[in-house]
């Protein structure tokens, strides 16, 4: 470390005077000594004020601003999201159950319970729908196309809004079941019309698709997920959702399936929501309907923590 010499004070080490008689030029070597210590003085405290400025921020620099806190959920769920869904399986273990779960915007995808394909019953209708939008698009088909006793735009809101089944089945015959086999394969989807088999997983998968605009154009795209509100049952994935959760789903049930399959939207962060449930007794029961609440509650209470919506 650098040292600044010390200064003598005025007469310290000098040539003391003849007493009674001043030294020559004493006073002029005094004023001189203090204009020096006054110079190293200067110096130092310059030195030093200099050595503080280059430390801190540039003049007119603001303080870097703290990172934001996310204002919506990540794909990324806490731990206690599998126990709680593990839990409502097994205390449902009379029911055969999957579920899949999968953020539209970052592509985590968690599935839990029964992995294979069940009848998919009316929850395909979506991707039905999905196929006949395209073929619009490609100028293979028109909204305006004579379909039954109306058009075929009518057909599509009464498939999914109304879960018309006579208008699933004029719409598949429209697209054609080689080509809707097809389609389904160009999403990545293993899908036979005549056996409509579908895992909770490939739902999940056309419904993320949906979503993100990857299947259709916004225009349809706005106008299918519409259809996908306030439907002919709500008592299944909304019923079990919380206030300031916006729900679009299409739900399914034959013999003993009892499905629902959802979008799931908070603060700008949506996740599919698929679930599909099977009674072997071969009927529904209003035990697999409250199961269904059951799970839709436990992933959204990971998902968007209570708090978030203002409940």
């Amino acid at each position: 470390m650098s040292m600044h010499p010390v200064v003598p004070k005025p007469g310290r080490d000098a040539p003391q005077p003849t007493p009674g008689k001043p030294a020559p030029g004493a006073g002029r070597d005094i004023r001189t000594l203090l204009i020096l210590a006054l110079a190293v003085l200067l110096v130092i405290v310059g030195t030093l004020t200099l050595a503080v400025v280059r430390s801190g921020p540039p003049l007119g620099a603001g303080v870097p601003a703290q990172p934001a806190v996310p204002a919506a959920p990540v794909a990324a769920a806490p731990a206690s999201l599998r126990d709680n869904v593990d839990k409502i399986l097994q205390e449902a273990d009379e029911y055969r159950i999957g579920l899949a779960l999968a953020d539209v915007s970052g592509g985590a995808e968690l599935t839990f319970g029964d992995e294979s394909t069940f009848t998919a019953a009316s929850t395909a209708k979506i991707l039905t729908a999905a196929a006949y939008y395209h073929m619009v698009e490609l100028g293979q088909a028109s909204l305006d196309d004579p379909m039954g006793d109306y058009d075929a735009a009518f057909q599509l809101k009464a498939m999914i809004n109304d879960s018309n089944n006579d208008s699933w089945l004029l719409l598949m015959d429209a697209v054609g079941y080689p080509q809707l086999t097809a389609y389904a394969a160009s999403l990545g989807v293993t899908y036979d019309p005549e056996q409509n088999l579908l895992t909770a997983a490939d739902m999940a998968l056309i419904l993320k698709k949906l979503y993100a605009g990857e299947l259709l154009d916004k225009d349809h795209t706005d106008q299918l997920l519409g259809y996908m509100q306030d439907t002919n049952n709500e008592e299944l994935i909304p019923a079990g959702s919380r206030s300031g959760v916006d729900v679009h789903h299409k739900y399914g049930e034959i013999s003993g399936e009892l499905h629902d399959a959802a979008l799931l939207s908070y603060r700008g962060s949506t996740f599919a929501l698929v679930i599909y449930t099977e009674n072997p007794a071969g009927v529904p029961d209003d035990g697999q309907a409250d199961v269904i609440r059951d799970l839709t509650k436990a992933v959204e209470d990971a998902l968007f923590p209570v708090g978030l919506t203002g409940k």
